[in-house]
């Protein structure tokens, strides 16, 4: 047996580079769109995939344990989660706020989390909404947002759901603002990452059971309402309307009041005919009747219901009620 070189891999070790290869190769020509594609999913089939699995882990498992947590646990306890979890995205919402050239609602954040982490018992309980400071949700893929960037294709994320390009980016930016990634602890630092999922899970049973009864395509859905409510978050809900902008790009119709109606085309016109030559009067022929006298006061029609032939009688004006309905005759 020939001994094989340190500095080369062996045929044993060249089969799964292979296999990776080919399983990369099988994924890309999965993602071939089709003329009907989304030109926002173009990886449609591969995030359907992506959703299945997703899917088959919520149904049995993460559900399941929200179930139990949500029939359970107290609900002050579960609201103290709630508010602890949401004091930590404070952090990271006032550091986005401020890249997105919004101080105001930088500052609003920040006394929310002083606020909530020094009289609120480290955030179990939220001081700040009853004291008047609203509550803003910024992460780091509407900061790109706002800076110009797309979102670029839609993208379906294992055990974390409906994502894109840009806020996949976004996501893992935003977690080196969260407070709990820096724990020592790993096995807190884990726990409290279980928990925050459970918890938001659990927050979402009444969706998922409405969503499951009235969508159709569950997928199309989910895409399109994700789709739509990032961009509303990134306009602060001022989103551009679609509608709008593909009117302007269109050419405008001709007005007709500014002689923008299309011409019809030029009728040729006949030479005019010479007209007849007038012939003699008949001396037969009835003669004209003289012109009325103005000084002859008109006929005036008789009394009563007999019409003169060749006379007709003045039209009586006409009642509001056969203005609104027509054929409705006013008894007197």
């Amino acid at each position: 047996m020939s001994a094989v070189p340190p500095g080369k891999p062996g045929r044993a070790a060249r089969r799964p580079a292979a296999g990776l290869m080919a399983a990369a190769a099988a994924l890309l020509a999965g993602c071939a769109t089709g003329p009907t594609a989304n030109p926002k999913d173009p990886l449609e089939p591969f995030n359907r995939e992506v959703s299945k699995i997703n899917e088959d882990f919520d149904k049995g498992i993460l559900r399941p344990v929200a179930e139990v947590y949500a029939d359970y646990m107290p609900t002050p306890v579960q609201r103290a989660v709630e508010n602890f979890f949401s004091n930590v995205s404070d952090v990271y919402s006032a550091v986005n706020n401020l890249l997105q050239g919004k101080p105001t609602r930088a500052a609003e954040d920040s006394m929310r989390v002083a606020m909530n982490s020094v009289l609120g018992l480290g955030g179990l309980i939220d001081i700040a909404t009853p004291a008047g400071l609203p509550k803003y949700k910024e992460d780091f893929g509407q900061t790109l947002g706002v800076w110009g960037v797309p979102p670029g294709p839609y993208l379906v994320l294992p055990l974390f759901g409906p994502s894109s390009v840009r806020d996949t980016g976004g996501m893992l930016v935003d977690r080196q603002f969260d407070p709990s990634a820096y724990l020592n602890a790993v096995s807190l630092r884990n726990s409290l990452v279980g928990v925050r999922i459970v918890a938001g899970r659990a927050q979402l049973l009444g969706a998922s059971n409405l969503l499951e009864q009235a969508a159709l395509d569950k997928y199309s859905f989910l895409r399109d309402s994700y789709l739509q409510r990032r961009q509303y978050l990134v306009y602060d809900g001022n989103p551009p309307d679609a509608e709008a902008d593909s009117d302007e790009a269109a050419p405008a119709a001709p007005d007709a009041s500014e002689g923008g109606k299309p011409e019809a085309p030029a009728v040729p016109q006949t030479p005019a005919q010479p007209a007849p030559a007038a012939q003699p009067a008949d001396a037969s022929a009835p003669a004209a009747a003289p012109p009325a006298d103005a000084s002859t006061p008109a006929a005036t029609p008789p009394k009563g219901d007999i019409q003169p032939e060749g006379q007709s009688l003045p039209v009586p004006p006409v009642e509001p009620m056969q203005r609104i309905v027509p054929g409705v005759i006013r008894i007197r």
